[in-house]
């Protein structure tokens, strides 16, 4: 066996990387110091916009849209969209107002970030008049070692301390399934599924043994070579996109397996060239994210219809869209021309958003196109019942102004496609 050399750096070495691990220090106290910053102001937004609501009959529903408020104006100076600044704000408020002990240690360096969110996590469990005593003797537990090696044995200590039962947390926690997609890379995303553990591994195991039947079955096919990981990936989706739920609410009511008839709806813009097989660019699935050329052309060979849209040739600008096999053509439009929610950073879809009159129409704003755009529901009551306001600017531009004044312009999302003539355009276009 070959024996290693020996590393022994200079005097001049190590002094480098001393001078690289002081800076390194400094750095690190500094980010620590302006990310505790950042969380006391985040927790006096939140603390803000509790006192906006507080003393109203509907506090509820006033405190969330004060909150939304005040999240959408701090997501225009940080850039990320309303919705997360919403979650920092939570978070936030909470290290601040139950874990303080928590939060100075962090300040003063004796332990991390990463061990704030163990001790916070793992304390959901405790109660509020036993927490002070958990939090200091899960600090001094954190204090001896990385947040990953210390994390079973906070979540043990907070166990012993709760007072309520795994089982009445795990109703509770049952009570929070949801389904999520997660954009990935190259028209991949994650479909993740929080579920009771039992129901996640009774799915994963029905997967499975589909799965191995597909490819016990599949001997005489030589051009089947999927591995069992993507034969079970196929199975689920089939299944959800085209299997009747047996647990079907409405068997019984007013038609046997109504659930099953519904199917998947998305919204895909597909330029011209890539439709006709001239390019393989990919395809834009509003709201998410780009999808290959060949998905694309299977789905727009199977739709029941679908919306063609006429542009100006040098900008791109969508002048008209047909009105083939439809009995509403402004909506077409808009869809064509929004593509998504028109409140600055948020991608839900326009499938799935509302159209808002942005001079409501109880004010004698008419229904027109300049004065509709859509807005997902969220931004739609924002814009209803907060200072938020929103103004047309001609050519689908809307102009925002939150309640301290600041200006955010959302211009139309740009065409996914368009075309430089090599002669002069027209003045009368061709039809489609």
């Amino acid at each position: 066996m070959e024996k290693l050399a020996t590393i022994s750096g200079s005097d001049g070495d190590i002094a480098v990387l001393a001078e690289i691990v002081a800076g390194v220090a400094s750095v690190d106290a500094q980010l620590t110091a302006a990310q505790v910053a950042q969380m006391r102001l985040l927790a006096r937004a939140g603390q803000l916009a509790a006192r906006q609501a507080a003393g109203s009959p509907e506090n509820m529903r006033v405190h969330d849209m004060a909150l939304r408020s005040v999240a959408a104006e701090l997501g225009g100076v940080l850039r990320v969209t309303d919705r997360t600044v919403q979650v920092r704000i939570d978070e936030a408020r909470e290290i601040v107002e139950r874990y303080p002990a928590a939060l100075a240690a962090w300040e003063s360096g004796r332990i991390t970030r990463g061990h704030v969110r163990v001790i916070v996590e793992a304390g959901n469990v405790v109660p509020s008049e036993r927490r002070a005593d958990f939090e200091r003797e899960a600090i001094d537990r954190c204090a001896r070692d990385t947040p990953n090696r210390v994390r079973a044995e906070i979540e043990i200590l907070a166990q012993r301390v709760a007072e309520v039962s795994f089982g009445e947390r795990h109703r509770i926690a049952a009570s929070d399934r949801r389904v999520r997609v997660v954009p990935g890379r190259d028209g991949m995303s994650e479909l993740v599924a929080d579920l009771p553990t039992i129901i996640a591994d009774g799915i994963l195991d029905r997967l499975t043994q589909q799965a191995r039947a597909v490819v016990d079955a599949r001997e005489s096919d030589d051009e089947d070579d999927r591995r069992i990981d993507q034969v079970r990936a196929d199975v689920f989706a089939d299944l959800l996109l085209a299997g009747a739920p047996s647990l079907d609410p409405t068997a019984g009511g007013d038609g046997p397996g109504s659930l099953g008839a519904i199917r998947a709806q998305v919204q895909v813009i597909v330029p011209a060239l890539t439709l006709l097989g001239a390019d393989d660019g990919p395809a834009d699935l509003v709201g998410r994210s780009p999808i290959d050329a060949e998905t694309a052309r299977a789905l727009a060979a199977n739709a029941s219809c679908w919306a063609r849209v006429l542009t100006e040739p040098v900008e791109g600008t969508v002048l008209a869209v047909d009105r083939y096999r439809t009995p509403w053509p402004q909506r077409r439009f808009l869809r064509a021309r929004d593509q998504h929610c028109r409140f600055p950073g948020c991608r839900r879809a326009a499938i799935r958003c509302e159209i808002d009159h942005t001079v409501d129409a109880a004010l004698g704003g008419p229904t027109a196109l300049w004065n509709l755009a859509h807005l997902c529901q969220r931004h739609h009551s924002m814009k209803q019942f907060t200072r938020w306001r929103a103004r047309q600017l001609g050519g689908g531009v809307l102009e925002w102004t939150s309640p301290t004044g600041r200006i955010y312009r959302e211009d139309a999302p740009a065409p996914p496609v368009h075309f430089t003539p090599t002669i002069p355009v027209s003045a009368d276009p061709a039809p489609f």
